[in-house]
């Protein structure tokens, strides 16, 4: 009951036009702000700083413009030339080129085709880049494999995909999108899934992610390891440690703002880590929602602050 109150809650919060034009007016305003810890700024040149500032300890990065579930084609064009204008300024700026997504800003919601054509026209123009298609919530997985594969098939090889260890389907996916040769990050899932298809208990999450990551750093092309999790992380570095997998075969991937601390050790001892960047105006939405998918994202904010705090 719980957590179908806190699910709309947030989702009403999401929705609020004042409280959305006030966080965008002071949300931002300060580097100190609570946003800001999370949010790397509204603007591609603030995302850019961001990004200078996690190379320069020694990270990799990449930069996700903030929005999905456009409703018009109109909406779907805008985000797909805003990606465009990123993609030139991260060519101007000499940062890395990599980019994360979700298809339901080029237009998935509104029509399947017109979100290939916007996905090909930021493909066509990233050159150098890797561009990875985030995972929606569940009615969106199959359409998003589907699309991915499509680009597949057309010849695009600078895409990969995301693959949520909740869901029950996942391993059989892990399968399919393996056999192509395409990149995978894997998460355990930020969205709250019905019993019918997702494990519901945080130790079934775990175990299905620690069985896919075995399957990836065996066989997969590269792949990210998305955790915040020192038990994961601690098993991941087991296994590939005991199966002589050079750390440089994967990477492991974090949130802006979460666990620094932790993202800094395994740069020390080694590892490729990968910070996602979110921007844009978007960002309060994006922030509510998330929360809002599943309630228990509030104390792993508040978890990872402390978690931080307490090691640094």
């Amino acid at each position: 009951m719980f957590a179908r109150a806190a699910k709309t809650l947030f989702h009403l919060l999401a929705r609020s036009s004042s409280l959305k034009a006030l966080a965008s007016r002071y949300g931002m305003r300060k580097p100190t702000s609570f946003a800001r810890r999370f949010i790397a700024g509204e603007t591609v040149d603030e995302a850019i700083a961001a990004a200078r500032t996690i190379e320069a300890q020694g990270l990799h990065q990449t930069l996700d413009y903030l929005g999905e579930s456009v409703t018009t084609l109109a909406e779907a064009d805008a985000a797909t030339r805003e990606y465009l204008r990123v993609i030139e300024a991260v060519k101007q700026s000499g940062i890395e080129r990599n980019l994360s997504l979700k298809l339901t800003q080029l237009g998935l919601n509104v029509d399947r085709a017109t979100a290939v054509d916007n996905m090909r026209r930021i493909l066509d123009a990233a050159e150098g880049f890797f561009v990875r298609i985030d995972m929606e919530n569940s009615p969106f997985t199959d359409v998003t494999l589907d699309v991915f594969e499509t680009l597949w098939q057309l010849g695009y090889r600078n895409v990969g995909v995301v693959l949520q260890s909740d869901l029950f389907r996942t391993e059989r996916d892990v399968e399919r999108i393996d056999a192509l040769g395409a990149r995978i990050r894997l998460v355990k899932g930020a969205y709250k899934e019905p019993a019918s298809i997702a494990h519901q208990r945080k130790p079934d999450v775990d175990a299905a992610f620690l069985r896919m990551m075995n399957v990836l750093l065996t066989t997969g092309t590269y792949p990210a390891i998305a955790t915040h999790d020192p038990v994961l992380i601690d098993a991941t570095r087991r296994f590939a440690r005991e199966q002589q997998i050079p750390a440089d075969r994967f990477e492991f991937q974090m949130l802006y703002g979460i666990r620094r601390d932790l993202q800094a050790s395994l740069v020390k001892a080694g590892y490729r880590v990968r910070i996602y960047i979110p921007f844009g105006r978007q960002w309060f939405p994006y922030f509510m929602r998330r929360l809002g998918e599943r309630p228990a994202n509030v104390a792993f904010v508040v978890r990872g602050i402390l978690g931080e705090n307490r090691l640094t």
